[in-house]
């Protein structure tokens, strides 16, 4: 790596670091807090610290493509699949490893990592990819995978790994190009999230009233945590929900009609469909100020990927602070 690249790469190893500390020490006192073993809290806060990295590489473009550029695909793509399930393998230390569930997620994963190797990108094999990757998002795979001795949600591990695998097959072997990708925004995209936020509040608000569905409820201790909400939901929540929605479908679609319009409406129609299951199914109410809210956000992406993210994370933010769902 030449010295420009290496200076390119400064920010991905000092997040890396940073991040590590941080959750290593949360690991530490969450585990505590809920007496969990050492011997079992140990490996899962490995495989959730190792996750935390593979999850960073695709948002620091030069680090993602120094191993995809140097490899030949195949090997590129079977090192895609062996960071998917390594994780898995590591939290698998705390016991309840299951051979059946190891399969299932190395050929879940396979399939991901080498569908555009086997298959040219055309709409069918994108279409194809896009209804694998909602299908698994909207089932329950990972909780019949992801099954270790504690009583905490440990699946998120492979909700993570999922998003960023999504990416890196996208971004490096499908080749897609994201306007603005990556974890934190510009200062013009800051300001293109709040404008489009600014705009989304009243319209998503009045359309939640209305449906009953929302009600005044400040939360004190969600103001508390008000930073860690803001940026669970920045790069987690809208990074993974934006890029599936708006840089993947509404972008293809907007490329291959050329109305975007029409784009930002199916994207949106279909961003409301995919939270019918929130806590019952179907949740219709939620769906329609889902659907609302998608259409700023898919405005908000003409402003670049990031932007969209910022408008997400702080209308999901303000939703989760100030509001209750009824």
């Amino acid at each position: 790596m030449s010295g420009a690249s290496r200076a390119a790469a400064r920010p991905f190893w000092v997040a890396l670091f940073a991040g590590w500390v941080l959750l290593a020490a949360a690991g530490v006192w969450y585990a505590g807090r809920q007496q969990i073993p050492p011997a079992v809290a140990a490996p899962l806060v490995a495989a959730f610290l190792l996750e935390y990295g593979f999850y960073l590489i695709p948002g620091f473009r030069r680090v993602r493509e120094v191993v995809a550029d140097r490899l030949p695909v195949l090997v590129y793509a079977a090192l895609l699949t062996a960071s998917a399930v390594l994780p898995y393998g590591v939290a698998c230390l705390a016991g309840g490893f299951q051979p059946a569930a190891f399969v299932r997620l190395l050929i879940l994963t396979g399939v991901i990592s080498f569908w555009y190797v086997f298959r040219r990108p055309a709409p069918s094999s994108d279409v194809a990819m896009l209804l694998l990757l909602a299908a698994i998002m909207l089932s329950k795979i990972f909780k019949a995978i992801y099954v270790f001795p504690v009583d905490e949600r440990v699946d998120v591990l492979g909700q993570f790994m999922l998003i960023r695998l999504a990416a890196m097959v996208m971004l490096t072997i499908r080749e897609v190009h994201v306007p603005g990708f990556g974890f934190w925004p510009t200062r013009s995209e800051w300001l293109a999230g709040l404008r489009w936020c600014a705009w989304l509040l009243p319209a998503g608000l009045a359309a939640g009233f209305a449906l009953r569905l929302l009600e005044w409820a400040p939360n004190p201790a969600a103001l508390q945590l008000l930073p860690l909400q803001f940026f669970g939901a920045l790069w987690v929540i809208a990074y993974g929900e934006e890029f599936f929605f708006r840089a993947l479908l509404q972008q293809w679609i907007e490329d291959r009609t050329g109305k975007p319009w029409l784009a930002i409406a199916a994207a949106s129609i279909l961003f409301g469909a995919a939270h019918l299951p929130f806590r019952q199914f179907p949740n219709w109410k939620f769906a329609i100020v889902a659907a609302i809210a998608g259409v700023f956000y898919g405005l908000a992406y003409r402003s670049g990927f990031r932007a969209a993210m910022a408008a997400h994370a702080i209308t999901a933010t303000l939703l989760k602070t100030f509001f209750r769902m009824v």
